[in-house]
């Protein structure tokens, strides 16, 4: 019996092949003129999931799978790699990262995989002078490098005991920056304390099972829904922001929440 996956996967192939021989727009793309798309279509992928549209996340999934396929086609046209060597690839890298599966390693918990995945990639062949923050992206956004930093510096073994240590650290890290703003008035030192307060309190995060990305992407989410209630209300009275005061404005907000917004 025929595989329906492995046809689907084949067919995309096929047409990948076809639109470069064929299509104006399809042939002049290049590694880097997709590298733009290719980010805007993971944030289109990460908006549909944090918005629970399991309709759009799938064809969000196609759009970038199609990107995949495209480097991976662009990569065969330079006889760099094809499409089969990027599977097999992925395939041995996880066979190789799960010895407590394909192996005879045994782990406790999630925390033990993680720890182990970060030790293996060390000692991969190729990465014995690699260090252990060598493969966080330098083109990343801030707010995800700090995740992935800790969450690799902790897969060695640099990690707080407690929680209760990181939440501390945290006050600490305010007290700090409210001394710089209060009392320096160094606006280098404030902005350098600033940052340790962000990186402390997306550290505090693991420790509470909490990822700071989502939870801030929740945040805006939420305060764009009760902002657009605001002028919406507004809208219906025929004012702006400009007829109204700051208390008007407080009242509005307050009305959002109690609707859920």
């Amino acid at each position: 019996m025929a595989d329906a996956r492995l046809e689907a996967f084949e067919r995309l192939l096929d047409i990948m092949d076809e639109l470069r021989e064929k299509c104006p727009w399809d042939r002049k793309q290049t590694m880097e003129s997709l590298r733009h798309l290719t980010l805007e279509e993971s944030y289109e992928l990460s908006d549909a999931i944090l918005d629970g549209d399991l309709e759009e996340v799938k064809k969000e999934l196609g759009d970038l799978m199609l990107h995949l396929v495209f480097y991976s086609k662009i990569g065969s046209e330079k006889e760099a790699f094809t499409i089969t060597d990027v599977l097999n690839s992925i395939s041995d890298k996880l066979v190789e990262r799960h010895p407590h599966i394909y192996g005879d390693v045994e782990v406790q918990d999630e925390e033990e995989v993680k720890r182990n995945w970060e030790l293996i990639k060390l000692k991969e062949k190729g990465n014995k002078k690699k260090k252990v923050l060598g493969g966080v992206p330098k083109s990343q956004p801030a707010l995800l490098k700090a995740i992935r930093i800790q969450d690799k510096a902790s897969g060695v073994g640099f990690d707080w005991d407690k929680r209760k240590d990181v939440f501390d650290k945290v006050v600490e890290e305010i007290k700090e920056l409210e001394h710089e703003i209060e009392v320096t008035g160094n606006t280098e030192k404030t902005e350098e304390e600033y940052g340790d307060l962000l990186f402390a309190l997306i550290n505090y995060a693991r420790f509470i099972d909490v990822n700071p990305e989502t939870a801030l992407e929740k945040t805006n989410k939420k305060f764009i829904r009760r902002f657009n209630y605001v002028e919406e209300q507004l809208i219906a009275q025929n004012k702006s922001f400009e007829d109204v005061s700051l208390e008007d404005m407080d009242a509005l907000w307050n009305e959002a929440k109690k609707l859920g917004l």
